[in-house]
This record gives C-alpha cells, sequence and structure tokens, in this order.
C-alpha cells in the first residue's frame, strides 16, 4: 500500500487505496511510524474507515496507530448525522472511556527518593488489579445505576475525592446523555464488582517524577515543576465496557444486511445515527463511559490513601491535586467546520485523545489560556508526557491527538524476547520499582514492545495538533 507524501508529518491514503473510499485516509507520522503502520495494516485499516456512510474530510490516524479491531487504534473519523452518518462500535474500541489521569504532589523526588519502594508496595496492596476480581468500591445494582449516570460526581459525593478533581476532568467527570437502561444485565453484572479496579494488560499506577519542562507557562498553569512528584493513572470501564461493546456489535451487525449498509470489513459494523440502533448504543457507552471515569476517581483515592499511609501526611496537606482527566477510547457530538459551516458531527476517537485548542468553552477555565491538557503514558520503564491542544488541531483532526506509545509488537512476540523476571530485574536495575505482580504477563507490557512515545508526541506536535508541556519518568510501576 502506497502512501502520498503530504508534508513531513502527513501521508494521504487517496480515494481508490480500498473500493468505496468516501474520502481519502490521513496518516499523521514520521517516516519511521509511517514504515510501521503500513507493516501490520493498521493503513488498511485507516482506508477501509473512509467507506464509511457520512464521513467527512479524512479518515485519521495518529502517530501511535497499529492494527486493532475494525479501527486502528489510533483511529480518528467523524460522519455527519444530517447526511446519514452512522456510528461504528469498533470506533471506541471495547474498554470504553478508558483513559488516564494524571495527579500532581507539592513533594519534590528527593524527599522521597528512599520510599519510593514503600510507596509501590503500599500501591500494589491497595489497588485491586489483574482480569476479573473485585473493585475497591464494588456497588450493588441501585449505586450502579447511579455511578452510570453520575460518573465521577457519584464517587466524589461518596467522600471518595475532592469537587476540584471534577473541575479538571474531561465533561466535568460524567458523560451528558447516559441511559443504563441500554446496558445489558450482563454488562451491569460484569461491572459492578469491579469499580476501583486497575483490570490487566496496559493499565497501571506509576509514580513519576517531572524531568523536563519544555513549555513554561503551560507547566505553571498546571501546576508541575521540575523534580516534581505525580501519579499516572491508566485505566477503563472493565467488564461493564467490554459487554456494552459486544452487546452492541451483535445487535449492529444484524442490522447491516437490512439497511443495506456494505463495509469492507465486519468489524465496521455501523449504523445510522438516526436509528434506534444508534440511539441504544450512545446511551449505554455514555454509561460505561461514566462507569471509567467513577473507576479512575476511585483509583485516584486509593493512591492518596497510600502515599498519606505512608508518609505520614494526608493527601491536601501532600497537594495531590488532579492535573486532568482525559479518555481516548469515546465517540462525542461535537460541532467542527466543515467546507465552511459549523457542523454537529459525531467523532470517534479510538485511541486518540480529544486536544481542543485555547479558548474553547468546552476546556475547565482555569486551562482555556493554554489550551486542553492531554496526558500521554509512556510504555512501562519510559517516559510519558504532558501535552496542551492546539488551535491547528481543529481544522487537521476534529480536534485530536495521540494517546500513547502504539505497541510495536504483539504480546505474544514480546513475551519470547524475554521473561518477566528478567525484565523486572532490569527495570529495577534502572531504578524503577516494579509492585508485585503476574510475571508471566509483565514481559508483555515491556519497553521494546511499544513505539517511541517521545517520537510519538514530537510528530504531533510537527503536525501541529498538540504541544508538549513537560516530560515524566516513571520511578515506581504497578501493573494490572
Amino acid at each position: 500500500m502506497d502512501a502520498v507524501p503530504i508534508s513531513e508529518f502527513e501521508w494521504e491514503l487517496p480515494v481508490g487505496t480500498v473500493p468505496g473510499m468516501r474520502v481519502p485516509g490521513k496518516i499523521f507520522a514520521s517516516k519511521k511510524l509511517l514504515e510501521a503502520a503500513l507493516n501490520d495494516n493498521a493503513a488498511e485499516q485507516v482506508a477501509n474507515v473512509a467507506t464509511l456512510p457520512g464521513i467527512v474530510g479524512h479518515s485519521l490516524a495518529m502517530p501511535d496507530i497499529h492494527w486493532g479491531y475494525g479501527f486502528p487504534i489510533g483511529g480518528v473519523a467523524a460522519t455527519d448525522p444530517d447526511a446519514g452518518g452512522v456510528v461504528s462500535p469498533g470506533g471506541v474500541g471495547f474498554d470504553i472511556g478508558c483513559g488516564v489521569r494524571l495527579v500532581r504532589t507539592g513533594i519534590e523526588f528527593d524527599r522521597i527518593r528512599t520510599r519510593v519502594r514503600d510507596l509501590v508496595e503500599a500501591l500494589g496492596r491497595i489497588v485491586p488489579r489483574g482480569t476479573g476480581g473485585k473493585g475497591r468500591m464494588a456497588v450493588g445494582a441501585h449505586d450502579l445505576e447511579a455511578v452510570l449516570v453520575e460518573g465521577a460526581r457519584y464517587v466524589v459525593a461518596k467522600g471518595a475525592g475532592w469537587d476540584e478533581d471534577l473541575e479538571c476532568s474531561e465533561d466535568s467527570g460524567a458523560l451528558p446523555n447516559p441511559e443504563p437502561r441500554f446496558v445489558s444485565e450482563r454488562a451491569k453484572e460484569r461491572g459492578a464488582p469491579q469499580l476501583g479496579s486497575l483490570g490487566a494488560g496496559n493499565h497501571f499506577v506509576e509514580i513519576q517524577v517531572v524531568d523536563e519542562i519544555r513549555d513554561g507557562r503551560a507547566a505553571e498553569v498546571m501546576g508541575l515543576f521540575e523534580g516534581q512528584v505525580c501519579i499516572l493513572i491508566h485505566s477503563g470501564s472493565r467488564g461493564i465496557g467490554h459487554q456494552t461493546c459486544t452487546d452492541s456489535l451483535k445487535a449492529i451487525d444484524r442490522l447491516m444486511p437490512l439497511l443495506g449498509i456494505e463495509v469492507p470489513d465486519r468489524q465496521l459494523a455501523c449504523v445510522p445515527m438516526d436509528h434506534e440502533a444508534a440511539v441504544r448504543y450512545f446511551g449505554a457507552m455514555d454509561a460505561a463511559g461514566n462507569f471509567a471515569k467513577a473507576n479512575r476517581q476511585v483509583l485516584t483515592d486509593a493512591a492518596r490513601a497510600a502515599f498519606a499511609r505512608v508518609l505520614g501526611s494526608d493527601a491536601r496537606t501532600l497537594e495531590m491535586f488532579v492535573v486532568y482527566d482525559v479518555a481516548h477510547n469515546l465517540a462525542k457530538l461535537e460541532d467542527h467546520e466543515v467546507d465552511g459551516k459549523t457542523t454537529t458531527l459525531c467523532v470517534h476517537r479510538k485511541g486518540a485523545t480529544r486536544a481542543f485548542g485555547p479558548n474553547h468553552p468546552d476546556i475547565p477555565e482555569r486551562y482555556r489560556e493554554i489550551g486542553q491538557p492531554v496526558i500521554v503514558p509512556g510504555s512501562m520503564g519510559t517516559a510519558s508526557f504532558v501535552l496542551t491542544g492546539e488551535k491547528e488541531s481543529h481544522r487537521r483532526s476534529f480536534g485530536s491527538t495521540c494517546h500513547g506509545a502504539g505497541r510495536a509488537m504483539s504480546r505474544t512476540q514480546a513475551k519470547k524476547k524475554m521473561s518477566g523476571a528478567e525484565l523486572k530485574r532490569q527495570l529495577e536495575a534502572q531504578g524503577i520499582h516494579v509492585a508485585k505482580s503476574q510475571l508471566k504477563l509483565l514481559s508483555e507490557e515491556a519497553p521494546y514492545a511499544y513505539k517511541d512515545a517521545e517520537l510519538v508526541v514530537d510528530t504531533c506536535e510537527g503536525a501541529g495538533l498538540s504541544k508538549v508541556t513537560a516530560r515524566l519518568r516513571p520511578v515506581g510501576v504497578v501493573k494490572g
């Protein structure tokens, strides 16, 4: 498959790359990152997405693109509901509402250098993790309904957090149109016990240190400084999101032949936005997304408790404030300019982060001067980054940027390269303490299994999507 260079960081897949494309595809990437996208068939998925009814502009991919279910991970697509535009569950993914939260502290690393292992072990004990299992705040059926409607607001009202946590969260901690009645009983059964749990795979809680500030003003607004200890939390909607996606895909797949919709990949199952099935999916998706927001809020409360216990001081005294919480697996109705006209679009972001530029009304007031904060986790053992959205992102990518490093090899390949025990020894030798975990799974998430996150964020900056504020290095890891 050939990609036509547009600029140093933009490559186009012309209409005709695969049959039925309605718009071109576009990949934001350096030449090196483009080669990876072409090698794992992710670029073909970008072209396939361009066949969706009602798609506008381009089918887009971020620099951390890799192969996914239907849509590539790192994919962005906007459809126009007034022009037959569809919603596709594959454009959100199975972990609905998965995202990241950065918590800063007032602690300088030198103060806790000798206590990092104690902090990691305390986090490892207090944070439930792994497949299945129970969360820190399991809820009954009635309370689960409230979680699905109120998201992180429910958790804060129960005492697991502070009101200012919500002020520094995308959507103020809750998506706008949740409909728990559209979430299946099976999904609710899976999710109810899991509130406040990390899950498995690439989810984590990390203790990190700000080791470089690149945008002084943005860092000042966010309260970041060099040598500062932070906590990064990466988790999602657990079983409730996975089951909701599964249920929706089955229902929509059955409707496709009846609606006369044809797509080149069955995993791109989709339905027009004005169809009842789309209304049901959107309501269930927002509900599952609210569970994910509540989940990260409970994990924040757990991190505060662990730090307070080890350091002998309460979380407020330690200045453990949320910088921002943002999802990277959602579809949203947003206003964007298309052909010179403001149009409400359904914007799918799968492994991509909303990155609105300065002065956008949907950004918390405290951040409007600098643009929306974007939190980009690295791979275990490598740096993470804090970015801000750029004004150009609205025109170039429907206000979107990358979400992480992006896999460079499969989990099976990663496990063959090194054992979990050896990886743990290597990380500890680098001064990165790792909580007790299932060692056989640890190497699946090894740094060598991922792309270079610094190259990814620099590419997004070069493409005008976002700007790097700070780099953070890990010193302690609690893996799912």
